[in-house]
């Protein structure tokens, strides 16, 4: 069986690799040629941990070749996995126009049977959509099936989730068609689940909200643990002992990002919304979320005595550790606020580039992180990074001209860096 992979971006590109691991023959597509050349010269358009090496093994190996051609690629190829893009518009809705492109091209240069699998992150009853609009383009009614088989990638670890799911979710309503993908997963260890195709694009939204929940509860609850004097780092970790609760995602912090739990967050109050149903705990997850940050550089500023005129170091830009993903990053959100205020900042990322439109005389990235730290009041840690843990800090301190650490991440030891002489503070630590 020949796989087609429909949209080379983060999940396109790392699907394709993890087929091509398991040993199929994998065809990556995508109509820009620029990608699609560095691709096939090995080269990642984006970071996550050890894709660059798969990516040149299985170029040298021939598992996996990339083409810009739609025609070749559908025609050749009898398994088609849908990796496109599904953005958020305006009103929190998913945007479909790059899944009804795809579709639209595989009717119209389809020759004979295809599986139809999206992969895409797509609202409720878009496999049913998918079946119109690949049927409105057909040139002849070659017959088809559509399977929904939802990605559960971490950022970051993406390669090593792919190999090692929680579980393989197949949604289909052809049981042969459903048998043959998870065919493709037999030499994984995971469960499967096969299911109708509404019920698998309910999960992977579901799940994302759920473990946004997790999150945003914690970060509300680090709120009130600032009020207590008590710290949430111990209430989490007793909560976590409990089975039922467990302690994945019950770290505090200054909101999520990412390009998952925001958009799926919307896109599935969205779709609740359509149907006339509240959500009312996923609202005040969102909300949570949006003022997460906020809430502590007001605490933070007080604890310096005002913003205005100071020089800040924000260390980590990416929303998260081992990725240069920015979308939704709140240490984006931190710096256009700290802007506002007339800060100085000074920014650190092993990985990630600030974006051209934030870098000003008073807003520059730095290439390591003593150059970064001179002459600084503050610290703002925004992802907890490797390189910041493992920092010389009683070294770093004589860079500074103020020591103040304010810990969005509670990445580091609160006490030992108050043993060195900085005023720490974290997320509802004290």
């Amino acid at each position: 069986m020949n796989i087609l992979i429909m949209g080379m971006g983060y999940v396109g590109v790392t699907t394709g690799l993890v087929f091509a691991e398991l040993g199929w023959q994998v065809t990556g597509l995508d109509t820009d040629t620029i990608k699609i050349q560095a691709l096939s010269e090995g080269k990642l358009s984006f970071y996550e941990p050890g894709l660059d090496q798969l990516l040149k093994k299985h170029i040298a190996t021939g598992k996996i070749n990339f083409i810009s051609s739609s025609e070749k690629g559908i025609r050749e190829n009898n398994i088609i996995f849908i990796c496109v893009g599904t953005p958020s518009d305006k009103d929190g809705s998913a945007d479909l126009q790059a899944v009804r492109g795809a579709a639209q091209s595989i009717g119209t240069y389809m020759n004979d049977y295809k599986i139809i699998t999206v992969k895409s992150t797509v609202p409720i009853d878009t496999n049913r959509k998918l079946v119109e609009w690949v049927k409105e383009s057909q040139v002849y009614p070659h017959p088809f099936d559509v399977v929904s088989n939802p990605e559960f990638l971490r950022e970051g670890s993406a390669l090593f989730d792919s190999l090692n799911p929680d579980r393989i979710i197949i949604g289909s309503d052809n049981e042969q068609a459903a048998n043959v993908i998870q065919s493709l997963y037999d030499s994984i260890k995971a469960p499967i689940f096969v299911t109708k195709p509404r019920t698998a694009e309910l999960i992977k939204y579901a799940s994302n909200a759920f473990l946004a929940t997790k999150i945003s509860y914690v970060n509300e609850l680090a709120r009130l643990c600032e009020s207590l004097e008590v710290n949430v780092t111990d209430v989490t970790k007793g909560m976590g002992m409990d089975q039922r609760i467990g302690p994945h995602f019950l770290k505090a912090g200054i909101g999520y990002g990412g390009s998952c739990f925001p958009k799926d967050s919307m896109a599935l109050l969205y779709t609740a919304k359509e149907q006339q149903v509240e959500l009312s705990i996923l609202e005040q997850v969102v909300a949570v979320n949006n003022s997460q940050s906020s809430h502590f550089l007001n605490i933070w500023e007080q604890k310096l005595g005002g913003f205005r005129g100071k020089t800040i170091a924000i260390l980590g830009i990416s929303f998260k550790p081992n990725t240069d993903d920015l979308r939704e990053a709140p240490a984006l959100s931190i710096i256009q606020q700290l802007q506002y205020k007339k800060v100085n900042l000074r920014v650190h990322d092993p990985i990630a580039k600030l974006p051209e439109a934030l870098r000003s005389d008073t807003t520059q990235q730095f290439e390591t992180l003593a150059i970064t730290l001179q002459q600084c009041d503050a610290v703002i840690l925004c992802s907890e990074w490797k390189v910041y843990r493992e920092a010389d800090w009683q070294q770093l301190r004589a860079l500074m001209k103020d020591y103040y650490i304010f810990d969005g991440r509670n990445t580091l030891v609160g006490k030992e860096m108050t043993k060195l002489g900085y005023a720490y503070y974290g997320i509802g630590n004290r």
